[in-house]
């Protein structure tokens, strides 16, 4: 199969149009020997950026195509694949917790120890474990398992006694350092060659079997585990589904693809000059456009309550939420006691920290319960600024206006905004929108 448009071959680079990096590769016309517009290309930043625009999926080269000439077909890029971890190296890990910090801490160290049953379904959950031997023993894993319920990789943290981190690394390295002076496992060598470790989200593997959740996106898997432990489990598919994406940078299309349709909270940690939220926010509003039906929304409740110090530690939800009675996000009547009342008294009428909690609590419930609203004003933009054709084929219509048909459209969603009955509407302009 011969291609008109081919991605630039060699080592030359250019600026990204999206991350601003020169990891650029551009697109070039053959027959033309030139390249194609500046926006045509991707950027090899598969991780930190992930920007593709491909002339044969977004319209170009039909645009372009001579007449009577065979339409070309988009090059199919050979998939590397990629190497799991074996399930018995995995489950070897799902043990020990009586040696492992993390957990620990929770039973019996941090200043509001949690139920036994919270911790050992908060286990099973998200399949954490233990490092059982070597110099990471008392570790806590972390396994970032895919929504195929592959493990793709598995964090090792390390925690004092108040549950700070202490040290980080991941259970192939640790395995590496194992087989230094003998012969490496085979799996491990073709691990070796994945050219991202950390390639989904931690708790992925849950998406499927709490479809209806909102979800809360934070950096960490120890955020994750206590976000769930006190904001609740998602049986009630009111409650959060909480998620990590491992670090600050991993936020991206790759990753959130898999997110596609569901309501997104994201809270991301502090910093010394706001640059974690400010990078977040944007990725934000990247993803909304770049996700059909799904919505993104940044949480500032921490920003916007934070001092100096907080943000120069860089503290991040959990944070705050260790500082506080868990029960007092629970539903109260499970914790009738005078002993409860008595320390949710104490908490409530001396801790700064409580009212922040009690605000993100509430804060969180708003995000994950309010009435879902469409972006009518990015669609109206952008077909106010796009020469559109008179007619198209799309979805099986037969459109014979097509601006007809968009402000139409506009109108009927623009009117009943949030009304789920006039969801079709929408889709087909999102839909439209994908095309042209």
């Amino acid at each position: 199969m011969e291609y008109k448009y081919i991605l630039e071959k060699g080592s030359k680079k250019h600026i990204c149009p999206n991350c601003n990096k020169k990891h650029f590769v551009r697109y070039i016309d053959l027959e033309k020997n030139e390249y194609l517009p500046s926006e045509y290309g991707r950027c090899d930043r598969e991780v930190n950026c992930a920007y593709h625009l491909d002339p044969y999926k977004d319209g170009y080269a039909l645009e372009n195509q001579p007449p009577k000439e065979r339409i070309y077909q988009a090059p199919t890029l050979p998939q590397k694949q990629t190497i799991y971890f074996p399930t018995e190296v995995f489950e070897k890990t799902l043990k020990g917790y009586e040696e492992n910090t993390f957990i620990q801490n929770l039973l019996s160290n941090v200043p509001y120890t949690f139920e036994t049953s919270m911790v050992e379904k908060v286990i099973s959950m998200y399949y954490l474990g233990t490092v059982n031997k070597g110099y990471r023993k008392g570790a806590i894993t972390f396994p970032f398992i895919d929504n195929k319920q592959k493990v793709r990789t598995i964090q090792v943290k390390q925690f004092d006694t108040s549950n700070h981190t202490t040290s980080t690394d991941f259970l192939h390295s640790i395995l590496e350092k194992h087989y230094k002076n003998t012969e490496i496992p085979q799996w491990l060598k073709e691990y070796q060659k994945n050219d991202t470790k950390v390639s989904c989200l931690f708790g992925e593997h849950l998406l499927s079997k709490y479809s209806k959740n909102p979800i809360a996106l934070v950096e960490s898997p120890k955020t994750a585990i206590y976000g769930t432990l006190y904001f609740g489990f998602p049986e009630n598919k009111e409650n959060f589904l909480w998620l990590a994406v491992y670090n600050l940078s991993s936020l991206n299309l790759k990753k959130c693809k898999v997110l596609q349709g569901r309501k997104v909270c994201l809270f991301p940690d502090l910093s010394k000059n706001g640059h974690a939220f400010e990078k977040w926010n944007d990725e934000a509003k990247k993803l909304n456009t770049q996700l059909l039906n799904t919505k993104f929304t940044v949480s500032n409740l921490l920003e916007l309550n934070s001092d100096k110090s907080e943000r120069s530690k860089g503290n991040d939800l959990a944070d705050y939420l260790i500082q506080l009675d868990w029960k007092l996000f629970q539903n109260q009547d499970t914790y009738k006691t005078p002993e409860t009342y008595t320390r949710v008294s104490v908490a409530t009428s001396n801790s700064k920290q409580q009212q922040k909690a009690t605000n993100l609590q509430q804060d969180s419930n708003n995000i994950a319960t309010e009435e879902e609203k469409w972006n009518t004003d990015d669609l109206e933009h952008f077909f106010k600024a796009t020469k559109l054709p008179q007619s198209i084929s799309f979805r099986g219509m037969n459109i014979s206006n097509v601006a007809l048909f968009v402000n139409t459209h506009l109108a009927m969603v623009k009117r009943n905004n949030g009304n789920r009955t006039f969801l079709p509407y929408f889709q087909r302009l999102e839909g439209l929108r994908e095309i042209l």
